[in-house]
């Protein structure tokens, strides 16, 4: 599953291998501590605060505030071709932080630390293998394929 991520991932196998499948569908998933409640995104298999591994999946909104941002002008190895680009950090309303990549939607003049964004499921399915992945956007923008 997670080679849909479209880079290299040397992890053979994890507890959390569903949320690239979920990602696909267009749901964003974080994680439920059976034991605490304590919620994460992205999701853990192993809680933080209580270190159970009993956890299930649940459905986040994706809806959040911009906590930091950079521009990436000299990219580590495998990201050259789509340098400069800007990530963001983002603390989501149902709590965790997400990092990812400034969408088409949010101008760079535009971005702001405490702006409220929205994180959006993005599916590249022309290439070989399926890509998945999500983006920060205007609030209420919708996911698609691309």
């Amino acid at each position: 599953m997670f080679k849909w991520f479209g880079k290299v991932n040397y992890t053979p196998y994890t507890k959390v291998n569903d949320f690239a499948r979920y990602l696909k569908d267009g749901h964003l998933m974080g994680s439920r501590c059976k034991s605490c409640g304590a919620t994460s995104f992205p999701p853990r298999a192993d809680c933080d605060s209580c270190m159970s591994g009993d956890f299930e999946f649940i459905e986040v909104s994706g809806k959040g505030k911009l906590h930091t941002f950079t521009k990436i002008v000299a990219a580590p190895t495998g990201f050259e071709d789509v340098a400069p680009y800007i990530v963001g950090v983002v603390d989501l309303q149902e709590g965790g932080k997400a990092l990812a990549w400034f969408g088409d939607s949010i101008a760079e003049a535009e971005i702001e630390i405490g702006m409220d964004v929205q994180i959006v499921p993005r599916i590249i399915e022309e290439l070989e293998d399926i890509k998945v992945y999500y983006s920060l956007e205007q609030p209420g923008t919708t996911w698609s394929k691309v």
